[in-house]
């Protein structure tokens, strides 16, 4: 698997992972685990959604200060960014439902444009939302804003579909599924813009995540499999350390490679 073309920017490089199944899978299973931790955090420990607000708050905080402030595309440190950032996007949409009773369609609409405004004021600053040439500061403040609004968006619109149309775990994940399948189709047969299908599949990843996850984990007479949120969570998390682990090391083989290459190109 290579990654994708380093491009030196302002001594930076690209922030953002190759887009590919790994990349996929880490991120759906990184719905689950963020989900879990809030719910641990939120009802064994008794923190309150607002406490856990503001303990997953803080702690994303930290994560991308060091994210940004990071040269190269890291990839510890970017999973755990996107993880903590899975967490409190969820749980903005959880504290809008449960303390202030908005209704999940209008959360669904409500963050559907605040994502749009993002993506047009990143546009119109930066004149495009590549994924390809997250480079810059200001690009990476861009790309981070909008993965936070496709973390409350996909729970709002995932949480409304389940629980306003009842349509229960199998049904959902089936519908997501599909709609994420016919997202590629469009990417990969119809040549449709890559930029527009990535996010779309980012926002619909997050529903079929949770769904997956609640899928495996609820007991058979709430809809699931029955294999427990402590089973499937640490199986999901064992498996985003181990896929991880080795982004790390093929990452750091690439770069040394790099590096060499750059020696090897100086005159003398």
């Amino acid at each position: 698997m290579s990654n994708v073309p380093i491009r030196i920017t302002s001594q930076r490089i690209n922030k953002v992972p190759e887009i590919a199944l790994i990349f996929w899978i880490i991120k759906m299973m990184s719905t689950t685990v963020g989900e879990t931790a809030a719910d641990y955090l939120n009802a064994d420990l008794h923190f309150g959604l607002i406490g856990t607000s503001v303990v997953t708050g803080a702690l994303l905080v930290i994560a991308l200060f060091f994210q940004i402030r990071a040269k190269r595309y890291i990839p510890s440190l970017y999973w755990i960014a996107v993880v903590l950032i899975s967490v409190f996007g969820t749980l903005i949409t959880d504290n809008l439902s449960d303390n202030l009773h908005v209704p999940l369609a209008l959360s669904t609409i409500v963050f559907g444009i605040a994502l749009c405004v993002t993506f047009g004021a990143w546009y119109r600053k930066e004149k495009t939302l590549s994924i390809r040439s997250i480079d810059t500061v200001k690009r990476e403040l861009f790309y981070w804003t909008a993965i936070l609004f496709t973390f409350a968006l996909g729970t709002a619109a995932g949480d409304w579909v389940a629980e306003g149309l009842h349509l229960g775990y199998p049904s959902t994940t089936l519908l997501f599924g599909a709609l994420i399948a016919a997202t590629a189709l469009a990417h990969y047969g119809l040549k449709a813009n890559a930029a527009t299908c990535f996010w779309i599949a980012y926002v619909l990843t997050r529903p079929f995540g949770a769904a997956c996850g609640d899928l495996l984990s609820q007991p058979l007479k709430n809809g699931g499999l029955g294999f427990g949120t402590v089973g499937i969570s640490a199986f999901f998390l064992v498996t985003i350390i181990v896929l991880v682990a080795y982004l790390s090391a093929t990452q750091k083989n690439r770069d040394n490679r790099h590096t060499q290459q750059e020696q090897r190109a100086r005159p003398g």
